[in-house]
């Protein structure tokens, strides 16, 4: 069965620090790129990060840049997100998601989105609160 399946998540202080990963299962990230979105309780999804497939081009939100960093590991089956200087503004759900067909997006995130999303993971709930 081919799914994401995302952890790290928890509760953490402001100005603290968390590691996201989203896992595969039953394909690699060689054919896909992956984006990291959120969805805080009353706002929509956001997109938060992305990294494409084979060059490994990354491209980060405006509210994340400087403090969150993507990146893959070495058998490109598990993406990860660094997330630094965390602010109560970051409380989420963070999903993962792949999407085969903007697999070689440039150069921003954006762009990938419109290709859209394939395969979607159930999410992990990140809390930054004191």
């Amino acid at each position: 069965e081919v799914q994401l399946v995302e952890s790290g998540g928890g509760l953490v202080q402001p100005g603290g620090s968390l590691r996201l990963s989203c896992t595969a299962s039953g394909f690699t990230f060689d054919d896909y790129a992956i984006g990291w979105f959120r969805q805080a309780p009353g706002k929509e999804r956001e997109g938060v990060s992305c990294i494409s497939s084979k060059e490994g081009n990354t491209d980060y939100s405006d509210s994340v840049k400087g403090r969150f960093t993507i990146s893959t590991n070495g058998a490109r089956n598990t993406v990860y997100l660094q997330m630094n200087s965390l602010k109560p503004e970051d409380t989420a759900v963070y999903y993962c998601a792949a999407s085969l067909s903007g697999r070689d997006y440039y150069p921003v995130c954006p762009t990938l989105y419109a290709y859209g999303m394939d395969i979607w993971g159930k999410g992990t709930l990140v809390t930054v609160s004191s």
